[in-house]
């Protein structure tokens, strides 16, 4: 006779490993999201905290979805699956969002960007890496780090009301550098989120979306300053426009 125990024991069972294998996907998603370059299978093993074979299979369960692929040397990076996911989110900022950037990002020869706030981290939403340089910095949609760090994140701190600050960030105050942002119109960040790289951000606000920030990213600063920062600007206010 089966008891009560072990019909329950079996019925959560699959669901409590499976749960546990999708957070495992999820965390590995994250983890190449936020790697600065490809990761082998032992760096990702290592970094899930799980055995290379129970990282094999979660791995292989996310090529099969495209979610991430593999290069000549087994590498892993993520998949251009996830660039289709990320039109479906906020999926009129994103149309709205890539025409500029790309002007943009030719214009100045380096990689564009629109982050949006999420709760206490900002989250890559559209990005353009220019064709015409030698090379540039890549910035996969997806990439998230917290709210206190790099020039994006900044720029759209110092956009929030006090109200807003205090719903999304838990306090009326600004940080002392999201108010350097916002008496400069701009956030400057280096080495902050990648090494040996620096960020240009400013706001972009947009009725209906989450709070945002258009941003370049490259290896150095790039000069004159100004130029950027206005031509920064009115790609926000292009694509404001190109969303009403």
């Amino acid at each position: 006779m089966t008891s009560t125990s072990d019909t329950a024991a079996a019925s959560i069972g699959p669901q409590t490993a499976g749960s546990q294998t999708l957070a495992r996907g999820l965390r590995a998603l994250e983890l190449l999201a936020e790697a600065e370059q490809p990761l082998s299978i032992a760096d990702l093993a290592q970094q899930l905290g799980v055995h290379r074979s129970n990282a094999y299979r979660v791995l292989r369960t996310l090529e099969q979805h495209r979610f991430v692929t593999r290069d000549q040397a087994g590498r892993i990076r993520l998949g251009p699956k996830l660039t289709v996911l990320a039109r479906g989110v906020a999926p009129a900022l994103h149309t709205a969002a890539m025409p500029a950037l790309t002007e943009l990002a030719y214009e100045l020869g380096m990689t564009a960007f629109v982050t949006v706030l999420d709760i206490d981290d900002v989250v890559t939403l559209a990005t353009v890496e220019p064709a015409n340089v030698a090379a540039s910095v890549a910035r996969n949609p997806g990439v998230r780090h917290p709210v206190d760090r790099g020039a994006p994140a900044r720029a759209i701190e110092s956009s929030l009301t006090a109200s807003e600050h205090r719903a999304f960030l838990g306090d009326d105050e600004l940080s002392t550098a999201a108010l350097e942002a916002r008496r400069n119109r701009y956030a400057l960040s280096h080495d902050e989120v990648i090494d040996g790289v620096t960020s240009i951000a400013v706001p972009l606000r947009i009725d209906g979306e989450p709070p945002a920030a258009v941003a370049v990213v490259h290896f150095k600063l790039p000069e004159p300053l100004d130029s950027v920062v206005d031509a920064l600007h009115a790609t926000a206010e292009r694509i404001a426009q190109s969303y009403r």
